[in-house]
């Protein structure tokens, strides 16, 4: 029997590479994109036994993204799971930031998906598969010093809900998950105002979710057919809910916040 495929970019650390191993643990075909295509022949290594094939990507140009599905059907001759992961990151506030970094959160995290859905959507069609999005939180609540990484996450959670819509009677699943804070590198290579890389996280990595605790929430929510999933019960389930009822009171706390962060743009 043909084994399932998956599609996933931004594999190469963080989420999208524990959602790798999830999917090699369970004995799928995997697709693993990324620009750092060291680390993912690293991947190859240590499942040895798992058909794997790496495409070096950059999912903001459109071309990477029509090579890597194009490489994805030579190889294995359909998609069941396209998981739109590849992300970046920013921290500076909007009076600061200088317009590239805009830009580049946009190319990144919204065209990078609507790119990958446009060139898979055909094969998803074909084999009423999934196509998920990893936002996060900030994709619900604007979260301050993150004005280009919440709009971008926005928008593709706005895309995401319409493709569902439009795909009603053709048994395409269409899921956006939105983690909380996770432990990935996705602060430290955040661009600050000038759009130079953070290099360093501003917050404590250890109480965080962990990678493989978030991938697990995806896969499962993937197999269970599941429309979104909001991860982490505080900062993420209570706080999306409770801006619904207090905005002005989420708003406050969410200041304070990320005011509170070393080095912070918000003093």
């Amino acid at each position: 029997m043909q084994n399932k495929v998956v599609v996933i970019t931004g594999a190469s650390s963080g989420i999208g590479k524990a959602l790798a191993q999830k999917y090699a643990a369970e004995g799928w075909d995997l697709v693993l994109a990324a620009r750092r295509i060291e680390r993912l022949h690293a991947l190859e290594r240590e499942f040895k036994n798992t058909n794997i094939l790496s495409v070096k990507t950059d999912v903001s140009l459109v071309e990477d993204c029509r090579d890597l599905i194009d490489k994805a059907i030579g190889r294995f001759g359909k998609i069941d799971v396209l998981i739109n992961n590849a992300g970046i990151s920013m921290r500076a506030i909007f009076e600061n930031v200088e317009l590239p970094v805009l830009h580049r959160m946009m190319d990144v995290n919204f065209w990078g998906t609507v790119y990958c859905t446009k060139f898979a959507l055909p094969y998803l069609l074909e084999s009423k598969g999934s196509l998920v999005g990893v936002i996060s939180v900030g994709g619900y609540l604007g979260l301050p010093g993150r004005t280009g990484y919440s709009a971008s996450k926005f928008a593709v959670r706005g895309f995401l809900d319409t493709v569902r819509v439009e795909n009603r009677r053709s048994g395409l699943h269409v899921l956006v998950a939105a983690p909380g804070f996770t432990t990935s590198e996705i602060r430290k290579s955040a661009l600050v105002a000038d759009g130079r890389q953070q290099g360093e996280t501003p917050r404590n990595e250890n109480k965080m979710m962990s990678a493989e605790e978030c991938a697990g929430h995806i896969y499962r929510a993937v197999k269970r057919r599941r429309r979104k999933i909001i991860l982490t019960v505080v900062e993420g389930k209570l706080t999306v809910f409770m801006a619904k009822m207090w905005a002005d009171l989420v708003d406050g706390v969410m200041y304070r916040m990320f005011a509170s962060e070393p080095d912070s743009p918000l003093r």
